[in-house]
């Protein structure tokens, strides 16, 4: 699939850090797994990067304040997916927050970041900072990243892809990332390859951010780190379609790249991942794109995770008078939102907004049987088949047809002339049908 980019829009704003919001709202579950259980009681004074819930499950993370402030009682939010989880909320500090401004951004992303002596951090210690830190995967999928580098072996890993694709359209908060902190991403990289016991480790990035390659060039000289080239081609940025094309291995439907001696990570989860190991600091705050025709003046904010969507659309001069949708991610893969107050996550890469001529359109047919949809499902699905089932609840049909290998890409709802919400229907099934 090659969709119109659209990353002209974002791409040329530096990244800027968004003031402290007046609130923020700590969602409990903010990745694959378990949720949290709260530590703070409301009315309790926490500084930024405190634990405010804690995990218990193997596979879940910890979450922290993102802002100096003053808890509330525990409520209940909606995440842009539909899902009510709990949350804590955090009024800032009235008085204002101790890092702000360039000295955020510096406690962040800036600074030195040494790539040697790195043996000195054990893999056991590294895979426990990460846990400690909160750190899932910052590419959209939010794993919990600690699970992936606990080493198995039964599987073992010979190679770490870093991900700085960036293929869906609008978005560059990776790309901007590479340009303007490409050292913390190498720090993390080798940390990571390293807790993984991974001898290879690949950046790879899409051919359309040529400064963004010569950048993370310029950054691994002398670290044995190399940076592959690929095509630019929606969804390159799915660990499916990412491992074939860089290493020519297929992984297993049903499997994990793991089943093929990979690992794989997105920048902007290496980059969180050095800020764990080398300085001890928790997941509070990430890049996020603000971006579309929709929005008047679109940006690249680090924001404190928990933020209000609606600060982030203030923040860059409001919608524009013809906005029409607010998605929490890219336009293939995100979702639409019902209302601004929902909190940004760990896994929110961008916000697009969209315009009612771009929204508008044709009613929805009946399919025709063209096969548009097959021809353009990158992993050799029916998503027309999983579609019927899914809306005549046929379960044992759609799981007939691997409902649970999609990876929600939207490629088949793209190109379907009859405009069935391919992909919203096959959402629905795989969270609607009963386990096997």
């Amino acid at each position: 699939m090659h969709p119109e980019d659209k990353k002209s829009i974002s791409s040329g704003q530096g990244a800027e850090v968004l003031p402290a919001p007046a609130s923020v709202l700590i969602p409990l579950l903010q990745h694959i797994g378990a949720p949290c259980e709260p530590t703070v009681k409301p009315r309790a004074e926490v500084a930024l990067g405190d634990v405010v819930g804690d995990a218990k499950a193997f596979v879940s993370v910890p979450v922290h304040a993102t802002v100096d402030g003053k808890t509330a009682a525990p409520t209940v939010t909606t995440l842009p997916n539909g899902r009510h989880v709990a949350a804590i909320p955090i009024a800032a500090n009235p008085d204002g927050q101790r890092l702000s401004g360039a000295a955020l951004w510096a406690d962040v992303y800036g600074g030195d970041w040494p790539v040697d002596a790195l043996e000195a951090y054990a893999p056991e210690q590294i895979i426990e900072s990460v846990r400690a830190a909160g750190i899932a995967g910052m590419g959209g999928a939010a794993f919990p990243t600690h699970v992936k580098l606990k080493p198995n072996p039964e599987r073992p890993v010979e190679t770490l892809i870093v991900n700085g694709c960036e293929c869906e359209p609008y978005l560059t908060s990776d790309y901007r990332l590479m340009l303007e902190a490409p050292a913390p991403i190498v720090a993390g990289a080798l940390l990571t390859a390293r807790a993984a016991g991974a001898g290879q480790v690949l950046i790879a990035i899409e051919d359309n951010k040529p400064d963004a390659i010569s950048a993370m060039r310029a950054a691994v000289a002398g670290t044995g780190i190399s940076v592959v080239v690929v095509h630019t081609k929606y969804p390159m940025g799915g660990e499916r379609q990412l491992i074939p094309a860089v290493m020519n291995r297929e992984v297993p439907t049903g499997g994990l790249p793991l089943d093929v001696g990979v690992v794989v990570v997105n920048v902007a989860t290496a980059a969180a991942i050095a800020r764990a190991v080398l300085r001890g600091k928790p997941l509070t705050h990430r890049l996020i794109s603000v971006t579309g025709e929709g929005i008047r003046r679109p940006k690249n904010l680090l924001v404190p995770i928990g933020t209000p969507y609606a600060d982030l659309v203030a923040f860059c001069g409001g919608l524009a008078p013809d906005a029409a949708r607010v998605i929490s991610g890219g336009p293939m893969m995100g979702f639409t939102l019902a209302e601004l107050s929902v909190p940004v996550t760990k896994g929110t890469s961008g916000v697009v907004v969209l315009t009612a001529d771009q929204v508008r359109r044709a009613e929805e047919t009946a399919c025709i049987r063209c096969g548009r949809c097959v021809d353009a499902c990158p992993l050799g699905l029916v998503p027309t088949r999983i579609a019927l089932a899914v809306r005549n609840q046929d379960w044992p049909a759609a799981r007939r047809y691997y409902v649970s290998a999609c990876c929600e890409c939207g490629c088949c709802a793209y190109v379907c002339p009859a405009k069935i919400p391919l992909v919203q229907l096959i959402r629905t099934g795989k969270a609607q049908a009963p386990k096997a």
